[in-house]
Formats: C-alpha cells, sequence, structure tokens
C-alpha cells in the first residue's frame, strides 16, 4: 500500500516530467533580458541605516530559520549529512546554527524555531543527532522533501522499478533540488502548523553557508512594511567576484524580477553570462520567504520554476537525468520581490576542503556560533585558497596539518601534491607550494612563507 507522501511525490514528479517533455530550447529568450530597476535592488546599507526597533522581539517572533539539509558530504569524502562535518572547535554545520538561534532566542528572549529540510538521504541520520539538542532553547522541527526517480537519459523511462524504496536500490531515486521545497513544506502540514502560532517570514538557506545568520535589519525591513506594500520575497545578492561567475543573477523579465541560472543561458551567450560588468551581482541562496505567501500559491498551483536538468552518471556508466528546481527560481512569483545588495561576509559556503581551511583558520573567529573576520586581517576580502587532490576528502586534509596556518596575512595559497604541515607556519602574501609526483614537501613545524614558491622535496628528519 503506498502512503499520502508517495502518491503526493508521485503527483509531483509527473507535473514536473510533463513539463519536461514540452520544453523546447533555453527557458529565456536573450533579447527580452533587460537590467532590474534601480529601487529592485537596494544597497543593505540604506536598508540598515534605518535602524532597529525599541522592540526586536516583536520581529523575530514572527520568524523561522529554515536550513536546506539534504546534502551528503560525499564531493568532501564523508559519509552521511554534511551537516555533520566538523568545521569549528569540533562543531558541525548543525552545532553552529543551533547555537546562533539559541543566543538569539536568549539575547532577545524569543521563540524562533529551527526547520530542517532533510532528504530521504539524511532524515535518519540527522534524527539521530538531533536529540542532544533536546535541553537547547530552540524548538527544532523537520520536514522531507521529495523522492523523485531518475529517468534514463536514453529511453526517458525511469530507473526505479516501482514506487516503494524497499528491495530497490537508493541509487533509482534523487532529492528533486532545493525548489521542491514549497510543495514539501506545504504538504508536510507544517506551514500551516507554523502560520497558526503568528509565524510570518522564513530565513531560507544552504546549512554549509556559515555567513547565513539571521540578519535583524533585513527583518525589521520585511515586517515594518504597510500591509499592501508587503514585500513577500526577499534575495540577498553580493557582488559578483572571478570565482561567483557561474552563480545565478536577477534580471527584470518581462515585467517581473527573476533569477537566471547558468542552465537557462543559450550556449552563444553564457561567456555574457560570466561577464562581472554586465552581471555584477549573484544569488547567495539567503531568502526571506513570506509564509502566507507561499499557501497562497501553492493553493493556486501557480508556483512556477524553470526546469533544471542534471545529468549524471550511475555506477554501471548508466546516464541519467535528474529534474530539479531551485528555490529562488519562484522570485517572480511573489508580490513586491526585492534584491538586497548584502555584503559579501553573509556568504561564505563550505563546498570543498579549501574552504574548510579558511573557515578554521584564524582569519575567523567564532562567537555564539558565528563566525566573523577578525579584525587583525587588514583587508576585507578572504586569501584565494586551491588545495590539490590530495586534499580533497577530509580526512587526509586533517592529517596533513598538525595544526591551521597564520593566515591573518595570506593573500593567495596554492598547494599541490604531497605536502604536510608542520605545527604554527605562518603563510603571508602569495604562497604556492608544489610537490612533483613522487617527491613530498614536508613545511617545518614554526616556518615562515611569505610570497614563496616551493617546490621539489623536502623532508626534515627529526632525530
Amino acid at each position: 500500500m503506498l502512503t499520502h507522501e508517495c502518491w503526493k511525490d508521485f503527483a509531483g514528479f509527473k507535473n514536473l516530467f510533463h513539463r519536461f517533455l514540452q520544453v523546447k530550447g533555453p527557458s529565456v529568450e536573450w533579447i527580452k533580458i533587460q537590467r532590474p530597476p534601480e529601487d529592485s535592488i537596494q544597497p543593505y546599507d540604506k536598508i540598515s541605516a534605518r535602524g532597529l526597533p525599541n522592540n526586536v522581539a516583536n520581529s523575530l517572533n514572527k520568524l523561522v530559520v529554515v536550513k536546506l539539509n539534504g546534502g551528503l558530504g560525499t564531493s568532501m569524502g564523508c559519509k552521511g549529512p554534511k551537516s555533520l562535518i566538523s568545521v569549528r572547535n569540533e562543531n558541525t554545520f548543525l552545532d553552529l546554527t543551533v547555537q546562533q538561534i539559541e543566543h538569539l532566542n536568549k539575547t532577545y528572549n524569543t521563540d524562533v524555531p529551527l526547520v530542517l529540510m532533510n532528504s530521504f538521504n539524511t532524515d535518519e541520520d540527522t534524527k539521530k543527532i538531533l536529540q542532544k539538542y533536546t535541553h537547547h532553547r530552540v524548538k527544532i522541527h523537520t520536514f522531507n522533501q521529495s523522492r523523485y526517480p531518475r529517468i534514463n537519459k536514453e529511453s526517458l523511462l525511469p530507473v526505479a522499478k516501482n514506487l516503494s524504496m524497499t528491495g530497490q536500490s537508493a541509487d533509482g531515486w534523487y532529492p528533486p533540488g532545493h525548489g521542491d521545497i514549497y510543495a514539501s513544506f506545504y504538504n508536510s502540514g507544517l506551514l500551516d502548523q507554523l502560520i497558526t502560532q503568528g509565524k510570518e517570514y522564513i530565513f531560507v538557506s544552504n546549512i554549509d553557508n556559515l555567513g547565513a545568520t539571521v540578519d535583524l535589519n533585513i527583518l525589521h525591513h520585511l515586517v515594518s512594511q504597510p500591509n499592501g506594500k508587503r514585500c513577500e520575497f526577499v534575495m540577498e545578492v553580493t557582488d559578483k567576484t572571478r570565482a561567483d561567475v557561474k552563480g545565478g543573477t536577477l534580471i527584470q523579465y518581462e515585467g517581473k524580477l527573476r533569477l537566471l541560472e547558468i542552465a537557462q543561458v543559450p550556449k552563444a551567450h553564457v561567456d555574457e553570462f560570466k561577464s562581472v560588468s554586465k552581471f555584477k551581482i549573484f544569488n547567495t541562496n539567503n531568502l526571506w520567504i513570506s509564509l502566507p505567501a507561499i499557501k497562497r500559491l501553492q493553493e493556486q498551483n501557480a508556483m512556477d520554476m524553470e526546469i533544471i536538468v542534471n545529468p549524471k552518471t550511475l555506477d554501471g556508466g548508466l546516464n541519467v537525468i535528474q529534474l530539479e528546481t531551485a528555490v529562488g527560481a519562484a522570485i517572480k512569483c511573489f508580490d513586491n520581490a526585492l534584491g538586497i545588495n548584502v555584503p559579501r561576509s553573509r556568504f561564505l559556503p563550505v563546498k570543498t576542503t579549501s574552504d574548510l581551511l579558511l573557515v578554521m583558520s584564524n582569519l575567523y573567529s567564532l562567537d555564539a556560533g558565528s563566525l566573523t573576520m577578525s579584525p587583525k586581517r587588514e583587508f576585507p576580502t578572504t586569501p584565494h585558497v586551491k588545495l590539490g587532490s590530495s586534499f580533497t576528502k577530509v580526512q587526509e586534509y586533517l592529517t596533513r596539518f598538525e595544526s591551521i596556518p597564520d593566515m591573518l596575512e595570506l593573500d593567495h595559497l596554492t598547494v599541490s601534491g604531497d605536502v604536510t604541515f608542520g605545527k604554527n607556519v605562518s603563510l603571508k602574501g602569495t604562497v604556492i607550494i608544489i610537490a612533483n609526483h613522487g617527491d613530498r614537501i614536508d613545511i617545518p613545524a614554526g616556518s615562515m612563507l611569505e610570497n614563496k614558491i616551493v617546490s621539489g622535496n623536502l623532508r626534515i628528519l627529526d632525530h
């Protein structure tokens, strides 16, 4: 017998697959793309200049924090949910999130709940860990995103043989991207429950973005608008650097603010899309969304998001496609949507061990679950770090550092090959360390490398 959830998942998949079969070519006409009007992307300084009200608690009690927690740590060589990887002083992404919200609730005597959107990959492990937070001052809810069948690229038939996962390999299934949040949140009953409790907005972000903390200025801006002019959707954007050229951006399209992702760009215009001069900002995926508006759009069946076709190759070599949607793509469906150009510090994702090295270093200090750039660093930008394939997996990466180097004055670090770092190493300026195939470089304890290229073979033996 199939569960109610199974049927809802099937209905959602059927709708997405039907749309996929009808769509031909890129979903935007390049000629129709316009720059967003000046007032549709506000600078953060303008939002924060208004100051905070005397009673911050009133605003906070209307807020729910939602973290996207469907991903596994496989790209960093870890098993299980990515949110359970230790990132700082033995704290995981989930620990830091709980600490941040607990600090808010204690400071302002409020009741901001945390909601985790899990996937079938992360749900069981996450729920086991949640037991350790029972005495924290944070109510934690979870709901599961949908489970859709992967499609054989050649035959366009589902890889899974029936709707039940029992007795089948999990390879046949996938969670359909974070755009699924709207339907799954609504279907879970949790959306209605939170609205009944007087909650008005959710702040949604990726759990691996350590810069995505609750911003009281943005929240105050939202809840202080008069009812008729209420902004139903805020997307935090930030200035593009060369590292962000693939990030989605905001455009004006057919009179609406819209998210443009690289997957939707016609091939002839990809270089133009990546240009930092034409598209100056990108989506951080920190979003503030009205709960009543989500309910209205779900009930009207008016949530319209572009389909992202994600090709994958399964272990046996079978080519499949996954049909996905992105949470930010729904911006065009909401009334009075707004982009806010926030400081870069609000975007601190940890996707690789190179990112992990930055957040574990003395570039950041940790306070109540939030990381802030050390005042001792003279430049507000983070160093560019590229660790080679010997550092890709977290376990191996950790064995290569006896302690995390001092990086306060570092601009650029490239490490390639079999390299290890002793205790109390200091890196400044541009440092490039390359151990050629078959060679090994041990950076001695206490070394200070400033604007240095180290290559060849270097081993300091204890005696």
